[in-house]
């Protein structure tokens, strides 16, 4: 997905500038820290207190540049507007966090809130059209047939949270005034790889792979995840 979004900045901005990117629900910090290494200005929202002081920890332990290019702070995705003016960055994050609100309509309109004319907004959703996959995959025949006509699912945490569908949040997009640019499917090929799996000996094939897949139809469309693009009008 790292490359998916370079891919779209790219594409948007031009070489070289420095961007100010917000990501909503940032969790351990992971992409903040690899776009503040870039030379982005980035501010993460965590809620999480867990996730939020490894955050901490994690930046911590980068260079001085670096993390004076980087701003923590704890809350919730839904609140941006307390915490941030209207139009103040040019790409927002919210990745792994739709499927744990009820109701994303809001979330995903505040977040389009948040910027400025041009700007690119990454969400990357469990696929609703796909939920079938991995439960077919693993020969649950029984979980297979009920996916087929549900967005809601358990995830590997044990939590029941939902999926989005392709379609729904294109026209949310299209009514917020940030119409999808570009999508693609995240896992296509790896979603049934236990979560403690071994990095493989041939993992540069494992991603070409994996980013070939997440751009081409068919595949795409059944990816464990979906990675949509909307540019702000």
């Amino acid at each position: 997905m790292a490359r998916q979004l370079d891919e779209q900045i790219a594409g948007r901005f031009p070489v070289g500038q420095r961007l100010r990117v917000l990501d909503v629900g940032m969790g351990q910090g992971t992409q903040a820290l690899r776009l503040a290494r870039l030379g982005h200005q980035v501010t993460g929202v965590e809620q999480d207190a867990t996730m939020i002081a490894a955050a901490h920890e994690a930046l911590a332990a980068e260079p001085e540049g670096i993390r004076e290019r980087v701003r923590l702070v704890q809350g919730d995705g839904r609140d941006t507007g307390v915490h941030f003016l209207p139009g103040s960055f040019d790409v927002v994050l919210c990745h792994g966090v739709l499927m744990y609100v009820e109701d994303p309509d809001p979330l995903v309109a505040g977040l389009a809130r948040m910027l400025a004319p041009g700007g690119l907004l990454s969400l990357l959703v469990r696929n609703g059209d796909a939920l079938a996959m991995r439960p077919g995959l693993a020969g649950d025949w029984a979980g297979a047939l009920a996916a087929f006509d549900t967005t809601a699912y358990r995830n590997r945490l044990g939590l029941d949270v939902r999926a989005d569908r392709l379609s729904a949040l294109t026209a949310t997009l299209a009514g917020i005034a940030a119409p999808l640019h570009a999508w693609y499917g995240v896992r296509v090929f790896t979603d049934t790889a236990a979560d403690d799996a071994p990095i493989p000996d041939d993992l540069e094939a494992l991603l070409a792979a994996e980013e070939r897949a997440g751009r081409t139809d068919p595949y795409r469309g059944v990816a464990a995840l979906l990675h949509l693009c909307g540019v702000r009008g």
